[in-house]
């Protein structure tokens, strides 16, 4: 019975694997195209909001108020400190038993 290798070899096998993963990083790459948007071909930006007179650029429609993202405003505790007493923190009420 005649084998044949239908295998590559081990040394083969690692250019073959880095060669795929430089395309795949490449196609993805090309991907990213990054230029000024433009509405579709007849088609246009929102009307103006009400109360404002100019139309928004699309970078101005995509540019994110502070309000999406603020900033931390709580100082994150460094070390374990004992917990000041809370009056609310009550212990459960006794139910009779039935």
């Amino acid at each position: 019975m005649i084998r044949f290798r239908t295998r590559l070899p081990v040394k083969a096998a690692l250019p073959a694997k880095a060669a795929m993963v430089v395309v795949a990083a490449l196609a993805l790459a090309a991907c990213g195209n990054r230029h000024e948007l433009q509405p579709g071909a007849g088609k246009q930006l929102p009307v103006a909001p009400f109360g404002r007179e100019d139309r928004p650029t699309a970078d101005q429609l995509l540019a994110q108020p502070i309000q999406t993202s603020p900033e931390r405003s709580v100082e994150l505790r460094k070390r374990s400190e004992e917990r000041a007493d809370d009056p609310f923190d009550l212990p459960p009420e006794d139910k009779p038993s039935s």
